[in-house]
């Protein structure tokens, strides 16, 4: 059926294309969407984590309304999930353009990019050095993805200004060299449209459009910077996408050449099956299909005043892609439950670059673990045992008890309550029978313990042999000096990635810092499916 759709979609587009006009009207636009989408939709039936067969077909086909099933989406989704899991939530460790592409995908499809597997992928994106160190391409994409949905980022202002400081004396942009290129130029001015109202911004944006205006060809197409005359469907791709961002016409004089606008051009690549080629005379491509796709959307949602392709407010959230019942671990306790976002973009001054940002935020924005005060939270500080209690419980949700059995636990005290919550699901003991010493300071091999307690508690096989446990502490050069009583919990630590096995040391009497707790928890959390 889909084949039939695309085919008589393809003899409608045909006719329309043979009627002589300055541009490509609404019948003609539309039928090419849809013929590109039904291609698409065939061609791409079960998107991967990647920049052609990916993203950029979920993005064209979510933005087009063109009828999809539920079901593709989800399964991405699935995909990216257990993609994003296997490499600990590291989609690539020197190109965040990799982080953007999937956040636009994510959004489009209506998903929160921000918990995936128990990953923000927004956050590699407020480390400023790594995103600019690819050059123009990371800051430019960066900001496209974070404006989608305007998700928090404290480091727009500084992507915007590194985009200003990289364009050319002639008004455009390129990776190398002194010439502009027509398609980075285009993306630039995607990233900037939404910050036409400060001044610098605007100059720039008028420089770099009578740099476009200038360098279209007779057939109101672009050349690749990079290949001076090679005419290709993509230049012309980002171009119109810019156009559409900024509010400027197709039809604007200064983009129409010898009667011919860019949705003309890019028709002009186009196959009868609704794929598209790169250039005039080459083949069909895959990656040339799905940027037209979405250029050809972008135009449409112009025309038919909606939001533009990357402005993605309008988009519908799927819902929790996980129901209910499948939350955490088959194991777990009935009372421990998952804690959700309330506190979105919630971070601390003094956390940003810090090696364990990500966790922290990521707790901070449940509101399981919270600063000294709202702008600081001391990462390098101690924790107390009180502290960790509450932590503890409110990470894993769970329902208060107001048992105390506890005569330094003041029935006033801040952590009465938790304490006492910790102590009846047993994730935390006495030091005594009548005694907890809340202020206490909490070590490293007790931290361990005690999250071993509450992985128990969420469904993780926690146990290990003896063979196991020495075999994976024997590595530690002081491991004779952890107790006993910690060093299956230690074990069970070290061989799940909560603990980092890569010191020399254990070191399980030393104080635990408040930021390792946040990274501990944040990932046990992650492993039983809880964030």
């Amino acid at each position: 059926m889909r084949k039939t759709l695309s085919i008589v979609l393809a003899f409608i587009l045909m006719i329309a294309l043979a009627t002589p006009v300055n541009a490509a009207d609404k019948a003609v636009l539309d039928a090419a969407v849809n013929s590109t989408a039904a291609y698409m939709l065939e061609a791409v039936s079960a998107p991967e984590v990647g920049s052609v067969g990916g993203e950029w077909a979920v993005i064209g086909l979510a933005r087009s309304g063109y009828d999809v099933p539920d079901s593709y989406y989800e399964n991405y989704y699935r995909t990216v999930e257990q993609y994003v899991r296997a490499r600990g939530g590291v989609l690539d460790n020197i190109k965040h353009t990799e982080y953007s592409r999937v956040i636009l995908a994510l959004t489009a499809a209506g998903y929160e990019p921000r918990d995936v597997g128990g990953y923000d992928l927004t956050a590699p994106l407020k480390d400023f050095d790594k995103t600019v160190w690819q050059g123009i391409n990371g800051p430019i994409w960066a900001l496209i993805a974070l404006d989608s949905k305007n998700y928090p980022n404290s480091r727009r202002d500084e992507y915007i200004s590194e985009i200003l400081r990289l364009q050319l004396s002639g008004g455009g942009w390129n990776l190398t060299g002194n010439n502009g290129d027509a398609g980075l130029t285009g993306m630039a001015l995607q990233a900037l449209a939404k910050y036409r109202d400060r001044a610098d911004v605007d100059a720039a944006i008028d420089r770099a459009l009578t740099f476009l205006s200038g360098v279209q060809d007779t057939r109101g197409g672009f050349s690749s910077g990079f290949s001076v005359g090679a005419s290709n469907v993509e230049s012309a791709v980002q171009v119109l996408v810019a156009l559409c961002e900024l509010g400027i016409s197709v039809d604007d004089s200064r983009f129409v050449k010898n009667g011919s606008t860019l949705i003309d051009n890019i028709l002009s690549y186009r196959n009868a099956d609704g794929s598209f080629n790169h250039t005039q005379n080459g083949e069909d491509e895959q990656m040339s299909t799905e940027q037209a796709l979405y250029a050809l959307v972008a135009a449409q949602r112009a025309a038919d005043g909606r939001n533009s392709l990357y402005r993605m407010s309008d988009t519908v959230r799927r819902g929790e892609f996980r129901p209910a019942d499948v939350i955490g671990l088959p194991g777990k306790h009935e009372d421990v439950n998952l804690v959700p976002v309330t506190l979105p973009g919630k971070t601390f001054t003094d956390v940003r670059n810090h090696a364990n940002q990500a966790a922290i935020e990521s707790l901070a924005e449940r509101g399981i673990i919270t600063g000294k005060s709202d702008t600081s939270f001391d990462p390098d500080a101690t924790m107390t045992r009180a502290e960790f209690a509450a932590i503890v419980t409110r990470g894993l949700g769970l329902p208060s008890m107001p048992y105390n059995p506890f005569s330094d636990v003041l029935e006033a005290a801040w952590y009465a309550v938790p304490v006492a919550t910790a102590y009846f699901y047993e994730i935390v003991a006495g030091t005594s029978l009548a005694t907890f010493n809340p202020n206490g300071i909490i070590t490293r091999q007790e931290a361990a313990v005690m999250v071993t307690r509450a992985a128990r508690l969420a469904g993780m096989d926690t146990a290990r042999t003896e063979t196991q446990i020495r075999d994976t502490l024997a590595q530690f050069g002081d491991y004779r000096t952890a107790a006993n009583w910690a060093q299956s919990s230690l074990a069970f630590c070290f061989d799940t990635g909560i603990m980092d096995d890569n010191e020399f040391d254990i070191e399980p009497g030393k104080a635990i810092k408040r930021c390792e707790v946040a990274e501990m928890l944040y990932r046990m959390l992650g492993m039983a499916n809880l964030l």
